[in-house]
C-alpha cells in the first residue's frame, strides 16, 4: 500500500472517530445539565437510542445505495457534510423537543459511515488481516484526542464549563470536523460500488441468509448472549460520563479516554488469549469484566477509592475486545465464505441495533428509578443492576456454551 494511501486512510479513520468521540461521550452530561437542555433520564435514553436506530437503518443505506450506485468515498463525503449541518443544528437547539430530530437524523447518517470507512480501507489493501489494524488504530487515537481536547484544552466538562453551558460547543467542534472529513472524503482513493448491476434483496441487506447459523446450539447461545450483554454495555455509554461528572471527578472525559487506550492494548492480546485459553474462556473473561467494572463504579468514589473508578474505566479493553471483537472472530469462523458478510451484519444488527436499543431504554428507566429529590442519583444502586445482569449472562453462557477450537487463521488481528 502506497504511503499516500496509508496517510489518507489513517486521516479518514482519525476524523471518523474524533467526530463521534467529540460529542457522544458527553451527550448524557450535556442533556441532563440544567444550563443546557435539562433533559430527563428518559429523554437521555431516547437520545442515546438513536445510535441503535441508526444501526438498524444503516444496512439499508449501504445495501440499497452504497453497494449498488455510487462510489463509497463519495457517499462518505455526502453523509459527513450533511452530518455537519445536523451537528450544527444540535449545537443551536435550546430544548430537547428541537434537539431530538437532529440527533436522530444525524445517527441515521453517521452509522452507515462506520461500514463505509471499512469498505474504503479494505478495497485499498492487499492483505487486510495484516494492514487494517495499523489503519484502524488511528480511529481509536482520534476518539482519545477528542476526549483530551474536551477536558484539557477547552475545559468544556469542568464544573465551570458546565455552569457556563460550554458542553454545547462539543457539537460545534464535531460539526467542523465532520465538514472537514466530508470534503476530505472526495480526495480519497476511488472505491466503486461492490454490487453494481446485481439484484440485492432485503434478505441480503439484513443478513438473513446467515440465519441458518442459529440452528447450531453454540452459535444460538452466543447470539442470544450477544444481545443480552449489549444491555449492560448501553449503561456504560449512557451513564458513565454523567456519573463521573455528577460525583465530581476532575476532567471525566479525559479520564474516560483511558478506556480507549485499554481497548487498543487488549486488542493485541486477543490472539494470545485465544491460543492460551480458548474462545469460551476469553468470552467469559469479557463478561466477568463487565460485572467487575460496574461493581467498581458502584463502590468507588472520588476520594481514597478513586482508583476503583479509574480501574473500572481501564477495564473497557477487556469488556469490549474480549467479548465483541472475539465474537466477530468467532462469527467469521462459523460462517462459510458465502455468508461471512451476512453473518457479521446479523450480529451487528442484533447487538448495536436491538440489544443496545433495549439497553438504552432499560438504562433510562433504571436511572429514573433512582433519581433523588435533589436531582442527583443513587449511583450505587444504578450500577449494581447491570453488574448483576452481566454476571447472570456469564453464568448462563458458561453452562450452555460448549467450548470449541478456533482455527489459527481465523484469529489474526
Amino acid at each position: 500500500m502506497k504511503s499516500l494511501t496509508r496517510f489518507q486512510l489513517s486521516t479518514m479513520m482519525f476524523l471518523q472517530f474524533f467526530i463521534w468521540g467529540g460529542w457522544f461521550v458527553t451527550l448524557g452530561t450535556f442533556l441532563g445539565n440544567e444550563n443546557n437542555l435539562d433533559a430527563t433520564d428518559g429523554q437521555i435514553s431516547m437520545a442515546f437510542s438513536t445510535q441503535s436506530w441508526g444501526a438498524i437503518v444503516a444496512p439499508f443505506i449501504i445495501g440499497l445505495i452504497a453497494d449498488r450506485f455510487f462510489n463509497a468515498e463519495r457517499i462518505l463525503g455526502f453523509l459527513h457534510i450533511a452530518g455537519a449541518i445536523l451537528l450544527y443544528m444540535m449545537f443551536q437547539s435550546e430544548d430537547f423537543t428541537n434537539f431530538y430530530p437532529f440527533v436522530l437524523g444525524y445517527m441515521i447518517l453517521y452509522m452507515p459511515t462506520l461500514a463505509l470507512v471499512n469498505s474504503i480501507s479494505f478495497y485499498q489493501m492487499t492483505d487486510p488481516s495484516k494492514q487494517f489494524a495499523s489503519i484502524r488504530v488511528f480511529g481509536t487515537i482520534g476518539w482519545i484526542i477528542s476526549g483530551l481536547v474536551i477536558s484539557l484544552v477547552f475545559a468544556w466538562d469542568s464544573s465551570e464549563g458546565r455552569a457556563e453551558g460550554m458542553l454545547r460547543y462539543t457539537f460545534l467542534m464535531a460539526a467542523v470536523a465532520s465538514a472537514v472529513l466530508g470534503l476530505f472524503s472526495f480526495t480519497l482513493p476511488k472505491t466503486p460500488p461492490s454490487s453494481k448491476g446485481e439484484k440485492v434483496t432485503i434478505s441480503d441487506i439484513l443478513g438473513l441468509e446467515a440465519i441458518g447459523l442459529l440452528k447450531g446450539r453454540n452459535f444460538l447461545i452466543f447470539f442470544i448472549s450477544s444481545i443480552l450483554i449489549s444491555i449492560p454495555l448501553a449503561f456504560y455509554y449512557q451513564n458513565a460520563n454523567p456519573f463521573l461528572s455528577e460525583i465530581g471527578m476532575e476532567d471525566p472525559t479525559a479520564m474516560m479516554s483511558i478506556g480507549q487506550v485499554s481497548e487498543a492494548l487488549f486488542l493485541l492480546l486477543i490472539p494470545y488469549f485465544f491460543k492460551k485459553f480458548g474462545f469460551k474462556i476469553t468470552i467469559l473473561a469479557g463478561m466477568l469484566a463487565w460485572t467487575i467494572r460496574y461493581l467498581l463504579f458502584a463502590f468507588g468514589d472520588t476520594g481514597e477509592l478513586v482508583f476503583m473508578l479509574i480501574l473500572g474505566i481501564a477495564l473497557h479493553g477487556i469488556c469490549y475486545d474480549f467479548f465483541f471483537v472475539s465474537g466477530q472472530i468467532y462469527t467469521d469462523s462459523k460462517a462459510g465464505p458465502k455468508i461471512k458478510s451476512a453473518a457479521q451484519g446479523l450480529i451487528t444488527l442484533a447487538t448495536y441495533g436491538f440489544g443496545m436499543l433495549i439497553g438504552f431504554w432499560v438504562a433510562g428507566m433504571v436511572s429514573d428509578m433512582y433519581l433523588l429529590a435533589d436531582g442527583s442519583h443513587d449511583w450505587q444502586q444504578i450500577w449494581i443492576i447491570p453488574a448483576a445482569f452481566a454476571f447472570l449472562v456469564m453464568i448462563l453462557f458458561a453452562i450452555f456454551f460448549k467450548d470449541e477450537k478456533i482455527e489459527k487463521k481465523d484469529i489474526e488481528i
